[in-house]
């Protein structure tokens, strides 16, 4: 009967630790989803690390043979380093060194109450990212937001950018034509109406999964509140410095963006005469996560030597 009983038991632990993970994922599954996106990156060999940047803890992911290329890359408002989980397997594929960076305020680096969240500051940050991990050149992208910081760093710091990538890129002196109290929702509704104007033909989120969204969004909101402030103001718009890059630029647009709309895209084209502007058809704002088995060729042939 002992042989029985210690089944039993077993059974029941492990009955018992199966219902408290499915608690915990009812009641926090944004966490569970994260963890399991870390967990497929580190299977694939992207590493995450911490790095302290002007006394700030910075997380970021690095992929790709150590005497690699560097590319950095970088997202944008209320996104994370795990945005361009699709891109790098293309870049390290093409045997380039990439990091992807947690900014300042987002995913797993340090929130400090102190700090701007100002475009010019987080350009300033992603820069200092770069001196302490002794990248002298690298070849430099950004999503939305992203887009907008390596476009001051490009014009700031000429000489440490090789190549300049801009997908689907804010930084023109443009009002935006949606609400963007948006990108801070406070209700079901509202998260609703943000995933339709970030992706064509958005998923329908579980309610108990629009519950934690909400939770994270009202935990992070005064971040992304001074981030918006700051950019709403107009003072740090791009439409003066992109004439003045000289390094090759890459532009990428879904053709469906609501966020920033094509026409944006393509008038960032027209003040840099070296630019290449690629459009994705059927894609959206986040053309870089969805459609990244059509950009990556595109990325590849960029920036090759």
């Amino acid at each position: 009967m002992k042989p029985i009983r210690k089944l039993l038991w077993a059974l029941a632990i492990a009955a018992v630790l199966v219902v408290a993970l499915g608690v915990a994922f009812y009641k926090r599954p944004i966490s569970f989803l994260e963890g399991l996106v870390h967990t497929q990156l580190a299977l694939a060999g992207v590493h995450s690390h911490d790095v302290m940047v002007e006394g700030h803890r910075m997380h970021y992911y690095v992929a790709g043979p150590a005497d690699g290329s560097p590319v950095v890359l970088v997202h944008g408002l209320g996104g994370q380093a795990e945005d361009f989980r699709n891109l790098m397997p293309f870049l390290r594929a093409a045997g380039y060194r990439v990091y992807t960076p947690d900014l300042l305020g987002f995913g797993r680096s340090d929130r400090p109450s102190d700090f701007s969240y100002s475009i010019p500051d987080q350009a300033g940050f992603v820069f200092a990212f770069m001196n302490a991990m002794g990248l002298k050149q690298v070849d430099l992208g950004g999503l939305s937001m992203g887009g907008w910081i390596v476009q001051r760093m490009a014009a700031d710091h000429p000489e440490r950018i090789r190549k300049l990538m801009i997908f689907d890129s804010a930084g023109l002196n443009v009002k935006p034509g949606w609400n963007t109290a948006l990108f801070t929702p406070a209700s079901v509704v509202e998260l609703d109406e943000l995933d339709t104007l970030l992706m064509p033909h958005p998923p329908e989120v579980p309610p108990f999964l629009a519950h934690d969204v909400l939770r994270i969004s009202r935990d992070q909101a005064w971040v992304m509140h001074r981030a918006l402030d700051s950019m709403l103001a107009g003072g740090d718009t791009t439409d003066v410095l992109l004439p003045q890059l000289k390094m090759p630029v890459l532009i990428v647009w879904g053709d469906l963006d609501q966020i920033m709309p094509l026409v944006q895209g393509e008038k960032m084209h027209q003040l840099v005469p070296q630019s290449q502007l690629e459009v994705v058809q059927g894609c959206g704002h986040l053309a870089v996560v969805q459609c990244a088995d059509r950009i990556g060729p595109t990325v590849q042939a960029f920036l090759k030597p």
